[in-house]
């Protein structure tokens, strides 16, 4: 109870006369309630693009990651853990329970990473039994209406766009470094490095919300390309023998993490909040590229199907519910099992309105799985705009992995998938290629390829709409998703799927740059130092010859002259309620066809 300072004495001593009386006629089965404990916290930390190699804890012999290396000792860790291949599909896996390929995020561009809005997610679950959510990072399932952070179950969030900082959704021009990200659906700037601010925020929401259950969810974009970094962490590993430029920069951004999580870690004890709060580490998929230096005993990397695409840590801390001590489990597990292990372990009041892939872990996390199955489970690289079967897929039980229908790999004796015994064990390959069989139909009779994602525009919660090219269908992924595509002017076609929710009049302006770029449709610049790349250059915009805008959505059907000095070309339209594939393009003088690379729809 918090009492005004300024209050009356007379009206004090009511108060606590009505205080002493609620006291002493409280049920005791309230009181009871009051003295419960709470549910524990929930924090999973999901790095971007590391594998498991990329950890002192399994062996690498040049990186410095000394505090995950102690909370490794400290977990208890799955070893035979699987997400996807590449990094949105992962996150709609961890979100649902379901398989990605269900989702509408087996690609990660081109309308392909925007997941489901009829899809029920884990912080709308966690929502519903009492917890508060915050979301720091990369989201990479949708910046618009409905499929933000913000529109589905998160109550805080500061996410950068896309797939990482610098690409096409993200605020023009970050690079790391004081830039701008959006704060529960409003551009807000921030000082400091991108890791850095990520938790700090989070810590913040933590220290706001340690009296009641939360769920605050850590997504760094490090150590995803471009490799930005504080200079420290890149001194840090600068004159290693064998270690070159590239990764020096990646094992720094990664450094960077691990002293951050130790600062996550240090905020959770002066909370005195660290024994009743799950504390995960885990990353999205495999290497992007670290297996050429150290390959932790794994095939390959990000994007393959061999295990070191799609093989990663996933470390568990739980001192209040007796989960600690340095404990393996090498049972096969994978991203879409941590939805229901939270709806066991946690006693989450929910029920499916669609059927989960996923399993509850529980039994395994406890010991008590002395019938645990040998299951079956499937993972497959998509990257297209449509799914495509037998597209670089593997079929995993505990003993085999079944590759591209042509390679059987015996795992018990190679876990680096080297023999291919595909001749030797037919029996095995029957069955596992009957599984996948069965699979692929699971998708058919869903009608996922008919099915696609609208981004809704004239809605109150978002009015106007900032849409880029990076949700763009198209069959062309040249580039164009990027902010690079805008300044390079990078050739494509295709359509956006869009739902107007209301009829009225829309204001629908097409774009080279965003606005708040200010930059000119034919506006041309220097490469620039300040953003992206290896090199650390932006590359130069050279191309000055933008002479017409198209636009086609339902009926409409305009174009308009681009002037001199224009930054953006606008058409004021009615347009009916419903939904409707969108084409808004750029034409040059030699009428080749380029998309707007952003466009805005407005509900006048």
């Amino acid at each position: 109870m918090v009492i005004d300072k300024l209050r009356p004495l007379g009206s004090l001593v009511g108060y606590f006369k009505v205080f002493v009386f609620a006291a002493l006629v409280m049920p005791m089965s309230l009181m009871a309630q009051s003295q419960e404990k709470k549910k524990p916290n929930v924090i999973i930390v999901i790095t971007d693009d590391q594998g498991m190699g990329d950890l002192g804890c399994y062996g690498n012999p040049y990186i410095k990651t000394p505090n995950l290396d102690a909370f490794y000792k400290e977990s208890v860790r799955f070893t035979n853990f699987h997400v996807s291949t590449t990094c949105a599909p992962t996150r709609g896996a961890i979100m649902t329970g379901r398989h990605t390929n269900r989702l509408n995020v087996f690609h990660t561009i081109t309308g392909r990473s925007l997941l489901f809005e009829d899809e029920v997610i884990l912080p709308q679950v966690l929502a519903q039994n009492g917890y508060t959510n915050g979301m720091f990072g990369k989201w990479h399932l949708g910046d618009n209406y409905p499929y933000r952070p913000e529109d589905r179950g998160f109550h805080e969030v500061v996410r950068h766009g896309g797939g990482g900082i610098t690409q096409g959704p993200d605020y023009w021009g970050n690079d790391y470094f004081d830039d701008t990200y959006w704060h529960n659906g409003e551009t807000q700037k921030y000082k400091g490095y991108c890791t850095d601010v990520f938790f700090s925020e989070a810590m913040d929401f933590i220290e706001e919300n340690k009296n009641d259950p939360f769920f605050c969810y850590i997504a760094t974009n490090a150590p995803h390309g471009p490799f930005n970094l504080p200079k420290k962490y890149l001194d840090m590993y600068k004159g290693v023998d064998g270690l070159k430029e590239r990764f020096q920069r990646f094992y720094g951004m990664i450094t960077n993490i691990d002293d951050n999580f130790k600062l996550l870690q240090k905020k959770l004890d002066e909370l005195k909040i660290a024994d009743n709060t799950i504390l995960i580490f885990m990353t999205d998929n495999g290497t992007a590229g670290g297996h050429q230096v150290f390959d932790a005993g794994l095939r390959e990397g990000k994007g393959s199907e061999y295990e070191g695409g799609h093989r990663v840590p996933l470390f568990i801390r739980w001192p209040d519910g007796q989960l600690t001590g340095g404990r393996d489990i090498d049972k096969l597990a994978a991203a879409y099992d941590l939805l229901p292990t939270f709806v066991d372990v946690l006693g989450l009041d929910f029920n499916p309105v669609k059927p989960l892939d996923g399993t509850s872990l529980k039994p395994l996390l406890y010991e008590q799985a002395d019938n645990w199955p040998n299951r079956t489970l499937y993972i497959d690289t998509q990257r297209l705009q449509n799914l495509v079967k037998y597209r670089k897929y593997a079929v995993m039980d505990d003993n085999w992995r079944f590759v591209n229908g042509t390679e059987l790999y015996n795992m018990n004796t190679d876990r680096s998938q080297t023999k291919n015994v595909i001749d030797q064990h037919p029996e095995v390959v029957e069955k596992l290629a009957e599984g996948y069989e069965r699979w692929w139909q699971s998708f058919v009779d869903e009608g996922v390829n008919e099915r696609y994602a609208y981004i809704k525009v004239g809605s109150p919660q978002e009015n106007p709409s900032r849409i880029s090219a990076h949700d763009m269908l198209t069959g062309k992924f040249n580039g164009m998703w990027h902010q690079y595509g805008a300044t390079r002017a990078v050739q494509a076609t295709g359509r956006w799927k869009i739902e107007f929710v209301e009829d009225g009049e829309y204001k629908i302006s097409l774009c080279r740059f965003p606005r708040e770029s200010g930059l000119e449709i034919n506006a041309t610049f220097p490469a620039q130092e300040k953003i992206v790349e290896l090199d650390g250059t932006m590359p130069a915009s050279v191309k000055s010859d933008f002479e017409n805008a198209y636009l086609y959505v339902a009926d409409v059907e305009q174009s308009a002259k681009v002037e001199k000095g224009q930054k953006e070309v606008s058409f004021t339209t009615k347009v009916s309620a419903g939904k409707y594939d969108m084409e808004a393009q750029l034409i040059d003088k030699d009428n080749r066809v380029h998309p707007a690379y952003y466009v805005y729809i407005e509900k006048l």
